[in-house]
């Protein structure tokens, strides 16, 4: 199927659903987290598996005789590096294998179709790998400013209906296309009271970061790379991870069309960039030099993936780009380590983590 969709760049595939077998849904199961938290089904994958061959039997029949129901995810909050509460929605278990099983399924379809520039969650691409496409682009390439892009609230303002429209484009299977507004629609469950979800991918959900590339392939990558190639005067440089974007341009004029471009093109799919994470600045191997004639300060730094990436110079003179870990994501990580320690202070290690020692060896 993955030959099939690189040569038929406009089919849609119309038999998806049959690939959901028995095999496949078993290979998902086992390939998910053994210590992954419940959903609002309280089963854990020990649960399931002592009985794993009857369970993904039945499964697999519900799912074919259409009485498979979504649940709800689970809320839960995680403390972001600012300090404020990102809310996730841990998704039942066998909700979870479904997905994944689907989402095997989906990239042999998608990974031909997705932009060389997207690297968020794509099967053998990495934050590592963004991150040395960035700085190839900055350094190899002739830029001079770069637009720091945040997508504001992206995962809560994704348009259902957007959504579904754009991945009917390719996937022509009615029945997998109501799977996933069954997982859209689902809902949380916070405390016992269950919500509506009217918009927005569930995050934390195993589907989530395709549906997120699907959407912003069709919102954003295939606009960009036009807008490229049809106005851009200079050179351009994009890298997008998830919702992360940097765009490094040659021309400052270039860069100021794109960024009121791209804010229009946003708002016509319900979705804005967030106001303060999104800057265009003066950034590359002459950006010292013009702000020093200016008799301004030092080029302004940018955070992408957890790294401050910094105008430099190597010994010779020459640009260089410096990448440092974040000063807020370092502060964080330390935080949680002290506050790890204060808590197992008191108990030697065999008596922690069931004696595995398991918290240790991870930080």
């Amino acid at each position: 199927m993955r030959e099939a969709a690189k040569q038929r760049k406009k089919e849609r595939f119309t038999a998806l659903f049959h690939l959901l077998t028995v095999e496949a849904l078993e290979a998902a199961f086992l390939s998910l987290s053994r210590k992954a938290a419940a959903g609002v089904d309280g089963i854990r994958w020990m649960d399931y598996a002592g009985n794993m061959k009857n369970n993904i039997t039945d499964l697999h029949r519900r799912l074919h005789q259409g009485s498979y129901r979504a649940q709800p995810g689970r809320r839960h909050y995680i403390p972001k590096a600012d300090g404020k509460q990102r809310p996730l929605g841990i998704a039942s278990l066998e909700d979870k294998i479904v997905q994944y099983a689907l989402v095997k399924i989906l990239n042999a379809v998608y990974e031909n179709d997705f932009m060389g520039f997207s690297y968020g969650f794509r099967p053998g691409r990495s934050q590592h790998d963004a991150l040395d496409a960035l700085a190839t682009g900055l350094v190899r390439t002739n830029v001079n400013w770069v637009l720091d892009a945040d997508i504001s609230q992206f995962f809560d303002r994704v348009s259902h209906e957007w959504l579904i429209r754009f991945t009917e484009h390719r996937i022509g299977d009615r029945r997998v296309i109501r799977l996933i507004r069954k997982w859209l629609t689902a809902g949380t469950s916070e405390e016992g009271q269950w919500r509506a979800t009217e918009e927005g991918t569930p995050q934390g959900a195993v589907i989530s970061p395709l549906l997120a590339n699907i959407y912003l392939h069709y919102v954003f990558d295939l606009w960009a790379h036009q807008w490229r190639r049809r106005y851009a005067t200079g050179n351009v440089v994009m890298v997008r991870y998830a919702d992360d974007i940097v765009i490094g341009f040659d021309k400052r004029y270039d860069a100021r069309r794109f960024r009121i471009a791209m804010q229009r093109r946003l708002r016509e799919f319900g979705l804005t960039v967030h106001p303060e994470k999104t800057r265009l600045m003066e950034f590359g191997r002459f950006a010292a030099e013009n702000r020093a004639i200016r008799g301004k300060g030092k080029p302004e730094t940018f955070n992408f993936l957890g790294f401050t990436h910094i105008s430099g110079k190597d010994r010779n003179g020459r640009f260089m780009l410096i990448r440092k870990t974040r000063r807020d994501r370092m502060t964080a990580t330390l935080k949680a380590i002290k506050d790890g320690l204060r808590r197992r202070w008191h108990y030697s290690i065999p008596e922690q983590e069931n004696g595995s020692g398991e918290w240790f060896r991870d930080t």
